[in-house]
C-alpha cells in the first residue's frame, strides 16, 4: 500500500498539519521537527500526492504544452526553453503532440484543463474563432508560442516574421538578383500565408517586380518539399537565380535537389533558410538562415505564464523578440 501522509505523522511522532508544513517548505518548522519528518519519509519512502496537494491548495503546479509535433527539431527546441524555465519556477510539464489537426489542438486543451494544469503553452498553426473561444473559456491562462493570433487576443511570443523575410529577401534581390523565388508552408498559417509572404511581396514590389506564381511554391514544411520545389521551378523554365525558404529542412530540400538537377550552390543558385535550427550547419554548403530564436520564444513564454499564474502585473502580452540572418555558405558573401 502506497505511505499516507498520516504514517509519516505516526513514524515521526508529529502532527499531520507539521509534515505537511515540512513537505510544503514552510519555514514555521523547528530545524529538530525538520529533521525528524524528513527522516520518516526517507525510511518510509513517502512521495507526497500531488492531486490531493492540488485540490488543497488550487494549484497543481502543472503545466500543459501542446506542441504540434514533438520530432521536430524546431518545435524539440522550443519545447527544451519551456520546460527549463518550467523547472527554475518549478513547475511539471505535461506535453501533448497535436499533428497541427484543428480538432486534436481542442481536444488535448480540454484534456488538459480537465487535468487541473496551471496554464497552458500552446503552439500551433492557423488559431480560428473556436481555438480563441476556447482560450476565453479557459479558467487558467494561456500563453502562444511561435504561433500568431491576428486579433492579438491571446498572450503571445513570436519574432516579426514579415519583417525577417523582407530582409532576407532584400538581401539577395540588392546582391543583383534578378530572380528571387519563395518555398515556404501551407499558407493557411497565417505566420506562412501572411506574415512572411507579405514580407516576400514587399522587398519584391520595392524593387520594381511582381510575384509570379511560378515563383512560388507551397510545401508541406518538409525536407521532400524542398526537392519538390527545385523540380517545379526548372520545369516551369524559369529557373530562379535565388531562393527563399520559409523553413531549414525544406531549405535542406532545396540544396540537394539544385546539386540533384547538377546545380552549383551558390554559384548557380542561393538558398536563404528559415529558424537557425541545427540542421543549418550539417548541410554542405552550410545554410544561410533567418535566425530565429526558438530556445528564447519557449523561455520567454513560459516566462510569461508563470506572471500570468501568479497574476502579476504584465505591461506587454504580445511580446516580439529580435531576428537576424546568420550567413553560411549557401549564399555568396
Amino acid at each position: 500500500m502506497n505511505t499516507t501522509i498520516y504514517d509519516v505523522a505516526r513514524e515521526a511522532g508529529v502532527s499531520m498539519a507539521t509534515v505537511s508544513r515540512v513537505v510544503n517548505g514552510n519555514p514555521n518548522v523547528k530545524p529538530s521537527t525538520r529533521k525528524k519528518v524528513l527522516e520518516a519519509i526517507e525510511r518510509l519512502g513517502y512521495r507526497p500526492n500531488a492531486v490531493a496537494r492540488g485540490l488543497a491548495s488550487k494549484k497543481t503546479t502543472t503545466v500543459g504544452v501542446i506542441i504540434p509535433d514533438i520530432s521536430s527539431i524546431f518545435f524539440a527546441e522550443l519545447a527544451r526553453g519551456i520546460e527549463d524555465i518550467a523547472t527554475m519556477y518549478k513547475y511539471n510539464i505535461i506535453l501533448c503532440n497535436s499533428d497541427q489537426n484543428k480538432e486534436k489542438e481542442i481536444h488535448l486543451l480540454n484534456t488538459l484543463l480537465g487535468k487541473q494544469v496551471d496554464g497552458i503553452v500552446f503552439m500551433g498553426g492557423k488559431i480560428t474563432k473556436d481555438h480563441v473561444d476556447e482560450f476565453k473559456r479557459a479558467a487558467v491562462p494561456i500563453v502562444m508560442a511561435a504561433t500568431v493570433d491576428m486579433n492579438e487576443e491571446v498572450p503571445s511570443v513570436n519574432i516579426d516574421y514579415e519583417n525577417a523575410v523582407y530582409e532576407a529577401v532584400t538581401h539577395l534581390l540588392e546582391k543583383g538578383h534578378s530572380s528571387v523565388a519563395m518555398v515556404t508552408g501551407p499558407l493557411e498559417d497565417p505566420i506562412n500565408g501572411y506574415y512572411k509572404f507579405n514580407g516576400y511581396r514587399k522587398a519584391l514590389e520595392e524593387h520594381g517586380k511582381k510575384v509570379e506564381d511560378s515563383q512560388v511554391f507551397v510545401g508541406e514544411y518538409t525536407y521532400d518539399s524542398g526537392i519538390e520545389a527545385v523540380e517545379s521551378f526548372l520545369e516551369s523554365g524559369n529557373k530562379p537565380s535565388a531562393v527563399f525558404v520559409g523553413t531549414d529542412e525544406m531549405a535542406l530540400g532545396v540544396i540537394h535537389g539544385a546539386q540533384d538537377r547538377g546545380l552549383k550552390v551558390p554559384e548557380d543558385i542561393e538558398v536563404i533558410g528559415f529558424d537557425n535550427t541545427r540542421l543549418a550547419t550539417m548541410v554542405r554548403p552550410t545554410l544561410s538562415t533567418v535566425v530565429q530564436p526558438m530556445y528564447d520564444i519557449g523561455a520567454v513564454a513560459m516566462r510569461l505564464l508563470t506572471k500570468l499564474m501568479n497574476k502579476e502585473t504584465v505591461e506587454e502580452q504580445t511580446v516580439v523578440l529580435p531576428h537576424r540572418i546568420q550567413f553560411r555558405d549557401s549564399t555568396k558573401q
